[in-house]
């Protein structure tokens, strides 16, 4: 086989796990005559194989994936120019799938499919290449969104430099759940303590006093106990208190923005639960996804708080330091299904008690949820294991 026929899936991941799989010259994809923008879908296939280091040559046939009458016009056609073919039958959907199954019916040719269940391909009729073969694929996170033809952009955290600080995360965390109700305040604290206008260079070293104004006219007040711990361990250094004001100095760059942002604290203690699974081969925190192709004022764009791999699984995980709502659930269940397909897995992490119903809506949803009861009995690391199905390899 030369030539793979590829059924066209909104899932982005049914539409190249074939042709990586068993590397063809050609892949041609039948696709509906109303998908949006043919052009940018082949594009984004291009450039997916050509991250991949593939050498395969891409083409796209426009057919009605409803009229069982076209589509085999539209496969005779093919064969006809490629007879060394092939059929995935992973994607698609029923006309389509039918209409091939009565194609290859007629002239024997090979067609397979793809579990996500078992994690191999199978062979549907005259494929033994692909009888019972597992899929030792392994895919990062940016090859996720590339193949949804999104590009992953810098967020809020450099990944790249968060091997630095990861035996804080833990700490930080632990500081955090001893705070946790005043958190949101003490967060408003530090922002106001060390605000800059923005043609100033950030100044890592601030001085000022406890009592600071918060939103709607309240005050926040800043904690010596909370102060006091965060310099020992390394947060801040300097730290002096006098009379009713405080001196001290941010770290570095990263920290100030870690202790400026609410949620800080818990997406670094899930991506570092994410790490001590060793399960996982990328994780990303704070993944923010561009659709336009560049960034500016007016793209369209998705952050994910923590994002990981486990070879062509993907899992999302959303964190709220806050009370879940029914519109996180589903932004989540969309952006899953969208960057991740039918395998991919979802999971909301929150630090306050979540009421039944937003349970019950997560259930319905498919979404995993880890509750602050977990976090506290240092659970999350077995159960991310669970959610990703590999405690009956004992990982």
């Amino acid at each position: 086989m030369d030539t793979l026929v590829e059924l066209f899936d909104e899932r982005a991941i049914e539409n190249v796990l074939g042709a990586e799989m068993f590397k063809p010259k050609n892949v041609i994809y039948l696709c509906p005559p109303e998908l949006v923008d043919v052009d940018k879908f082949l594009n984004t296939i291009k450039s997916f194989f050509r991250k991949r280091e593939l050498k395969i040559d891409v083409k796209i046939v426009k057919s009605s994936l409803f009229e069982t009458g076209e589509i085999l016009a539209q496969l005779e056609d093919i064969y006809e120019k490629y007879p060394n073919m092939g059929i995935d039958v992973t994607g698609g959907n029923d006309a389509a799938l039918f209409a091939t199954g009565m194609f290859c019916q007629k002239t024997k040719l090979p067609a397979f499919t793809y579990s996500r269940k078992n994690n191999r391909f199978y062979n549907i009729m005259n494929a033994d290449f692909a009888d019972d073969v597992e899929c030792t694929l392994n895919y990062s996170v940016e090859d996720f969104f590339l193949m949804a033809g999104g590009t992953l952009r810098k967020g809020r955290v450099d990944n790249n430099l968060l091997s630095r600080y990861e035996k804080d995360f833990d700490k930080f965390f632990d500081i955090f759940l001893q705070h946790k109700r005043e958190w949101p305040d003490q967060i408003t604290f530090f922002q106001r303590i060390s605000r800059n206008h923005h043609d100033e260079e950030i100044n890592l070293s601030v001085s000022g006093m406890l009592d600071q104004k918060g939103e709607h006219g309240r005050r926040v007040y800043g904690s010596k106990n909370l102060l006091t711990k965060l310099r020992d361990i390394g947060f801040l250094t300097s730290l002096e208190f006098f009379d009713e004001q405080v001196r001290f100095t941010f770290k570095d760059e990263q920290i100030r923005a870690w202790l400026r942002d609410v949620g800080s604290a818990l997406e670094l203690y899930m991506y570092e639960a994410c790490r001590k699974t060793g399960i996982f081969g990328d994780v990303i925190s704070s993944a923010i996804v561009d659709w336009d192709g560049y960034v500016g004022r007016d793209s369209v764009s998705n952050e994910i708080d923590v994002v990981a791999t486990r070879g062509v699984t993907p899992i999302f995980i959303s964190c709220k330091a806050c009370d879940v709502k029914t519109e996180a659930l589903n932004e989540l269940a969309i952006i899953r299904d969208r960057f991740g397909g039918k395998g991919a897995k979802a999971v909301i992490a929150t630090t306050e008690s979540i009421n039944a119903a937003a349970r019950h809506r997560a259930a319905q949803l498919g979404i995993a949820v880890i509750d602050i009861e977990e976090m506290i009995a240092s659970e999350v690391p077995k159960r991310l294991k669970v959610i990703m199905k590999c405690y009956e390899q004992g990982a």
